[in-house]
């Protein structure tokens, strides 16, 4: 059994509508409001045509402060933190000694000498304590704070009946500002491939700030969106989540877990040039040795692959599909998969193997699948 040993100021709001909270990083968590597929596509599809608003306050917030925070940062992730400077974040990758994933963040920079790491399941919050306690920095962990993501078209409309300037935020920006009364950092952030925000606020205020957006929402479409809702936006996102796409959950046989940056897709999370960080040398020569790549997978028909089935090529098991999703919306059937270098060419012929023994003709095929360009998560205005 999972000790929850955070709580969310919105538990008894996610139960009032039927959630079922479950452990995600220690906080129970509002997964699902309802196990049906009609409310799974409702949630989907009110994120890609409407706005959601989805509690995800079991992010792990980290205030690291002082002079030697910057170094601390830029020693534990792969990013060249001091070109981020206050009002702007940027995504991360943390890696252990041998240059393997262990965890990706979002470096806000706050202020000159005050910046907030939010990461998920990893072990960044270790790696940063480890590293700030010989420094003048601290690392302060802040479970008072909660977040709330805001995403789809209609955020920004409805944000800007509030909030000066936030049509002009820019991707990966964000302000300092008061929503419905009560002050907020509010972020050009979001993990759905949509455009979004993601509000942080104290916790004495988040059920406040959670009403009234879903009270003033609604007849702009704006509804509550169950956690899991985030794996079908995700999966045709290209936006991976740790560890339900790597190693730890799929493991090699006979080697301990761990993946690269280079089988993962998340190379260009290093800065050009980057060294001295955790893990550095050992990515650099990981470089040409990738066991396996992450990549996608277009799937014939409207069955989507299960979650974790087999991916054949000419009849032989040689990966496997982390996640799959069908979307009635976008007119795709598509899936995260762990396959073969070989294989990672669009086109590869392919056969996706669900529980049942039911085979499912695939090609493989580059990833994002929705919004190729990044212009919708990215637009401005």
């Amino acid at each position: 059994m999972a000790i929850l040993w955070r709580t969310s100021a919105l538990a008894q709001r996610h139960a009032e509508i039927g959630g079922e909270l479950e452990d995600w990083n220690g906080m129970g968590t509002a997964w699902f409001y309802d196990h049906t597929p009609e409310r799974a596509k409702a949630d989907y599809e009110a994120i890609r045509t409407k706005a959601g608003l989805m509690d995800v306050s079991g992010l792990k917030k980290c205030h690291v402060v002082g002079p030697d925070a910057a170094y601390v940062i830029d020693r534990v992730t792969t990013r060249n933190v001091e070109k981020i400077m206050p009002g702007r974040s940027t995504y991360a990758s943390i890696l252990n000694d041998q240059g393997k994933f262990v965890d990706d963040c979002i470096i806000y920079r706050l202020s000159v000498n005050s910046w907030l790491v939010v990461h998920g399941t990893g072990t960044g919050m270790e790696q940063l304590t480890t590293v700030a306690a010989a420094k003048n920095c601290s690392v302060l962990f802040d479970d008072d704070m909660h977040d709330m993501s805001l995403q789809g078209p209609v955020a920004v409309d409805f944000l800007a009946k509030h909030v000066e300037g936030i049509r002009d935020l820019a991707y990966f920006g964000m302000m300092q500002t008061k929503l419905f009364g009560c002050p907020v950092m509010i972020s050009r952030t979001g993990y759905t491939g949509e455009r979004g925000y993601e509000i942080f606020c104290q916790r004495k205020h988040a059920v406040h700030l959670w009403d009234n957006i879903l009270s003033e929402g609604a007849s702009m479409g704006i509804q509550p969106v169950q956690f899991s809702t985030l794996d079908l936006l995700r999966t045709e996102s290209y936006l991976l989540f740790y560890p339900g796409d790597n190693s730890e959950t799929y493991p090699f046989d006979g080697e301990t877990c761990g993946d690269t940056l280079w089988e993962l897709g998340l190379e260009f999370t290093v800065s050009p040039g980057k060294t001295g960080f955790i893990g550095a040398e050992n990515h650099y020569a990981s470089e040409g040795k990738e066991r396996f790549k992450i990549y996608g997978v277009l799937l014939d028909g409207t069955t989507p692959a299960d979650e974790g089935a087999d991916l054949l090529k000419d009849g032989e098991k040689v990966g496997v599909v982390t996640f799959g999703m069908y979307s009635e919306l976008n007119q795709h059937n598509v899936g995260i998969a762990r396959m073969p270098v070989s294989c990672a060419t669009p086109g590869t012929a392919l056969t996706v193997r669900n529980a049942d023994g039911a085979e499912i003709a695939a090609t493989a095929q580059e990833m994002p699948f929705y919004d190729k360009d990044k212009s919708i998560r990215t637009a401005k205005g």
